[in-house]
């Protein structure tokens, strides 16, 4: 048995095709680079005006030490940034941590981070201009789906050769109060995946006690997901239902999305996906659809670092007497 850390460790979203960092600084045990990735579009709906916009743009930081003996300390720090206006909040945080990986004993990371949760939940989260929602609630940080605000993980790999391989991860976040009326006590969160042949199948589980308006309640959520490929080369399909409880102002939630992408080597890649949320809570009546929608999109790569995309989001409705509206987004991503 091999014993490494694996792909399927680093989040999804990092593995997508265009990402790359720029290395300023590297004397084989010190190195420093700046990434992220800023764009600009334009993106309308039936309902609303057509404007200018940029998708997620960030700025980062990362800087490396080997330190001998298999162990190398990185520290990260990436900002949101307000690319397109000025204003007061031009940066915000999105991540903010320091590492420490080995060899054999495997990976611990301290800071705002990707949680081990993102790990098997973001195998849809990867096209530029519609991709999953469910994982960024209003509270996603605080609860820890996607990223994690202040969070300590664990992750390590097992390599099984022709057996395939097992990647876990664990992760523990503090008690805080996000506002006066809401605190969220310690949370912890696991995962497992194997990988075999190009697939992986994978299990989350995070959970912590939550006080919101003075209801005090176990907030949790599992996921499952499976995927096949890699996002940007060839074929790649992806699915995740998650089961949430007390998660987003609601007492329980199904989650669902699939996605099927097809990259040529051209560089075009065409992706579908769907995502449905559904409110399972006592009261409702067969289940209540708070929102469903389909996207079909397409990515290209005029270089490694510039990336064009177009998408359609089609509204496929819903129960909550909210309208349907269908959106359409286009632009290019420059990559750092």
């Amino acid at each position: 048995m091999k014993k490494t850390l694996l792909a399927i460790s680093i989040p999804a979203v990092l593995l997508s095709s265009g990402v790359n960092a720029i290395e300023l600084y590297n004397d084989e045990v010190n190195s420093f680079a700046i990434g992220g990735h800023v764009s600009a579009g334009i993106k309308g709906s039936e309902l609303g005006d057509t404007e200018v916009y940029s998708e997620s743009p960030r700025i980062n930081f990362e800087a490396k030490r080997d330190l001998g003996n298999g162990i190398v300390v990185d520290a990260k720090a990436e900002w949101g940034i307000n690319f397109l206006e000025g204003g007061d909040e031009t940066f915000t945080t999105r991540l903010g941590y320091i590492g420490v990986t080995h060899d054999t004993y495997g990976r611990i990371v301290v800071g705002t981070q990707w949680a081990p949760y993102y790990d098997v939940a973001g195998v849809t989260d990867l096209p530029i201009a519609f991709a999953n929602d469910f994982l960024y609630t209003d509270d996603a940080n605080d609860i820890g789906n996607a990223r994690a605000d202040k969070m300590v993980s664990y992750r390590n790999g097992f390599d099984f050769g022709d057996a395939g391989a097992i990647n876990l991860g664990l992760g523990w976040q503090g008690a805080h109060d996000e506002t006066p009326a809401s605190r969220y006590e310690d949370r912890m969160q696991a995962s497992l995946s194997y990988s075999l042949l190009g697939a992986a199948l994978g299990y989350a589980y995070n959970t912590g006690d939550t006080t919101i308006s003075g209801r005090d309640e176990t907030s949790s959520t599992q996921a499952v997901s499976l995927k096949y490929g890699r996002y940007g080369s060839g074929l790649y399909a992806g699915a995740v239902f998650a089961q949430n409880e007390y998660v987003a102002g609601f007492d329980k939630t199904n989650n669902y999305e699939v996605l099927a992408a097809y990259a040529l080597e051209n560089g075009l890649n065409m992706s579908i996906n769907y995502e449905t949320s559904i409110d399972e809570s006592a009261g409702t009546t067969n289940g209540e659809t708070l929102y469903s929608h389909s996207a079909v999109q397409v990515e290209y790569n005029f270089l490694t670092s510039v990336v064009g995309y177009v998408g359609y989001q089609i509204d496929l409705g819903n129960d909550v007497a909210e309208a349907e509206d269908n959106i359409w987004k286009l632009g290019v991503r420059f990559y750092l």
